[in-house]
């Protein structure tokens, strides 16, 4: 018999519970018993949305993020944390910078590096590593969820992020290698391996997705050496990878000393046969076969025409799960009562996920006929698809076949252009400006919600958007910035913004997935050609302008990101998508210039997140998402200048592709990592300029004015001052403007100190 899984589960909340529940707790509205009550709850929720599957993962239910759990579990938290604090402030501080608002009001840190889950959207607490880092097991809330699991009678499968993917994730601030601490690691790991064998656990998931990146031979080695420790561990060992191919690692990852092996047969079906030749024949081996990245139903009879020999060859060897966690899809499709009857029977989120693995299992077992209605139906939804006219738009296409390579530069080189904007703008050195959005207050989330309800009318709505663009200019004048924005009141999110104004998107109600902590985005669904009928944001960002003499910003999200934070289409390659979703921005781009906006920023802060995880894929990634950008941005004249904002991603060694970009300006995160991704200027002449942000948006902690400057003067030293801009590390949407307002006067007073520097060193 077939053996069903799953690898993880949303643990959001079909409504986002887990959001609004933490964020009580922050603000200090509840204790930690009403917090761990409501988690408990969510938990038996997720648990029994799987109970269906032979094995349900446990363990990876998280108040924050699962990599910071891992650190917590091994008393790896960083040293500057408030060890007074209880446990979970104590984790809350190292994730935020402060547990609360209401606790502690002293005791505000450095919140720990942030960045993403490997090429995914979801981002992760970077371990912190240095000679002197001891680990220790503190597994009482790990095994406290596995014994919750047990006592409700669900067959449970443990699941932790492995030692040596564990250590590849950190980073250490010392400059010492972080293999030289896995000797004192996995008797952690054997420690806690023992304890869940004594609960009763028969197999422990145990992922190391690092085995789908280029290792060198001392990674190899440290997977060797860690799972030959485990040998005689008293649990069988389910060995995970997941978003890649094996490559060079399949032979290694086949012979480790493990009890199975999955893999993801989304992204690497081609292997899956390779993988069965090598696998030893007293191994089980787990099959990705349900994409659990995209929202796609998947193509049943197809992968069972494929399935159906290798469950021959395989017989009860044979598990099947989806490619990865679910966490990366939202949780039921039958909440969404709104979305448009024929896109929605294409689609499938994690309950559907599930029920598909289900019914791939059924046929395998029983035969197809036992479910041969359901096969049918499900069968019919996919041809309906493929033939739809709503997905296919001649116009659209033919636009982008015709499409010319020079189209996408720009008229003259930046030093030629740098001259119109010093003379156009006049700004003083290190300007001073934001990256776009400012905090969405509940005033206008009501508002929004009032208009989508049909509450009020089209009139008063825009007449009270207007009043909150007022105040936004209002505000930013008095602070005394120097580039400005309209504060972005009518957006719900940087992308679905735009998405509900272009042609071959649609809309989900409660497709919410976890972007970290008690962040949540609702990625729109991109199921058919690109097309812009009109323009998006002309008429606020020339409200805005019409406020002030000071130059606004217009505010876009770029092609690559549009693509890389919705769900795209599977039945097109992402390079042609991303190419429509460019030329559609490019038209908004030319209406503001042709409006008179003469500074447009357009956002492509999932840039870095689309790259292939092996380097020797990037460079046809970067050749299109470059592209993209290029037709987006460049058709402008000299005087116009083009901003872009990258975030939460180590862009060193993708220097080369930025500057092909040729943005005018770059912004990009530099708070949490101390400046750090700015070493490679260093060796690389960056030739464009730079505004590394000086603080960090996604904590409550406010900067002080010597914080800014000395990151500002470590800047200096690698970039002219003549080239940097001042600003945050991100958008300020999820602050508060009694944060808000302090940390951008501190920003201000920091610039105008470098100025008057700078002026005595002149």
């Amino acid at each position: 018999m077939v053996t069903t899984h799953n690898l993880g589960y949303p643990r959001i909340g079909r409504r986002r519970e887990l959001k609004f529940v933490l964020e009580s707790y922050w603000q200090g509205d509840i204790d930690q018993q009403s917090l761990e009550d409501k988690a408990f709850e969510l938990k038996n929720q997720q648990w029994q949305a799987q109970s269906t599957l032979d094995w349900i993962p446990v363990g990876n239910f998280s108040f924050y993020d699962h990599v910071l759990d891992t650190s917590l579990m091994l008393g790896n938290l960083p040293d500057r944390v408030d060890s007074s604090l209880n446990t979970l402030d104590q984790y809350f501080q190292a994730a935020r910078g402060r547990s609360s608002n209401t606790l502690h009001q002293t005791s505000s840190i450095a919140a720990a590096e942030m960045t993403k889950w490997f090429d995914t959207n979801y981002h992760y607490l970077v371990p912190e590593f240095d000679t002197n880092t001891q680990f220790e097991l503190h597994a009482d809330s790990y095994l406290s969820q596995v014994k919750e699991a047990l006592a409700n009678d669900f067959n449970v499968k443990p699941v932790l992020i492995g030692p040596v993917s564990y250590l590849w994730l950190g980073k250490t601030k010392d400059g010492s290698d972080p293999l030289a601490l896995l000797n004192q690691l996995l008797p952690v790991y054997e420690q806690l391996l023992i304890e869940l064998s004594q609960l009763g656990i028969e197999w422990v998931q145990m992922d190391e997705p690092i085995l789908s990146t280029e290792l060198t031979y001392e990674w190899q080695h440290a997977l060797t050496q860690a799972y030959f420790s485990f040998n005689k561990a008293p649990v069988k060992l389910l060995l995970a990878n997941y978003f890649g191919s094996l490559k060079e690692n399949l032979n290694l990852a086949c012979d480790l000393a493990t009890a199975g092996l999955h893999i993801d047969a989304i992204n690497a079906r081609d292997e899956v046969s390779k993988v069965i030749d090598w696998l030893p024949c007293h191994k089980i081996l787990s099959i990705g076969v349900i994409d659990g990245r995209n929202i796609w139903k998947t193509d049943l009879v197809k992968t069972l025409d494929w399935l159906e020999p290798i469950y021959q060859r395989l017989n009860n060897r044979l598990w099947l799960a989806p490619s990865c966690s679910l966490q990366h899809v939202p949780v039921d499709l039958v909440q969404e009562t709104a979305l448009e009857p024929e896109v929605k029977s294409w689609l499938a989120f994690a309950d559907q996920k599930i029920e598909e693995l289900n019914l791939l299992a059924s046929a395998l077992n029983d035969g197809r006929e036992a479910v041969a209605t359901e096969l049918a139906l499900h069968d019919l939804s996919i041809q309906q698809r493929q033939y739809s006219s709503r997905v296919h738009d001649a116009s659209v296409k033919t636009r982008l076949a015709t499409f010319l390579n020079d189209q996408g530069k720009r008229k003259s080189a930046y030093h030629t252009r740098v001259k119109h904007h010093q003379s156009l703008f006049n700004l003083p050195s290190f300007p001073t400006t934001t990256i776009g959005s400012f905090p969405q207050t509940p005033d206008i989330r009501q508002l929004r919600h009032q208009y989508k309800q049909q509450q009020i009318s089209t009139a008063e709505y825009e007449e009270q958007l207007k009043q909150h663009i007022h105040f936004a200019i209002h505000q930013q004048e008095t602070i005394g910035l120097d580039v400005l924005v309209h504060g972005e009141a009518e957006r719900n999110d940087m992308v679905e913004y735009f998405g509900e104004q272009l042609q071959g998107y649609v809309f989900s109600q409660f497709g919410w997935v976890q972007s970290y902590g008690s962040r949540c985005v609702k990625p729109p669904i991109i199921y058919g050609d690109i097309s812009r009928p009109n323009a998006m944001t002309v008429k606020w960002a020339t409200y805005a302008q019409s406020l002030t003499q000071k130059p606004v910003k217009g505010m876009l999200t770029g092609p690559v990101t549009m693509l890389n934070w919705s769900f795209v289409r599977n039945d097109q390659p992402r390079s042609e998508t991303c190419l429509q979703l460019a030329l559609a921005i490019r038209d908004e781009v030319l209406d503001l210039e042709d409006a008179g906006i003469e500074i447009i920023q357009i956002d492509e802060a999932a840039l870095r997140e689309g790259l292939p995880l092996r380097k020797q894929e990037w460079q046809s990634y970067l050749d299109w998402a470059v592209r993209s950008f290029r037709i987006s941005a460049n058709a402008v004249k000299d005087s116009t200048q083009i901003h872009t904002h990258m975030c939460y991603s180590e862009f060193n060694d993708i220097i080369d592709a930025i500057t092909q970009m040729d943005a005018d300006v770059i912004t990009i995160e530099t708070s949490r990592s101390d400046m750090e991704l700015l070493d490679v200027f260093n060796s690389f002449d960056y030739p464009n300029e730079i505004g590394p942000g000086v603080y960090d948006i996604h904590s409550p902690n406010i900067p002080s004015v010597s914080q800014i400057t000395y990151l500002m003067e470590k800047a200096a030293k690698r970039i002219p001052a003549e080239r940097l801009w001042v600003n945050p590390d991100c958008g300020l949407k999820t602050r508060q403007w009694h944060e808000v307002k302090p940390a951008l006067e501190a920003m201000i007073q920091a610039a105008r100190h470098l100025r008057m520097t700078q002026s005595v060193q002149d």
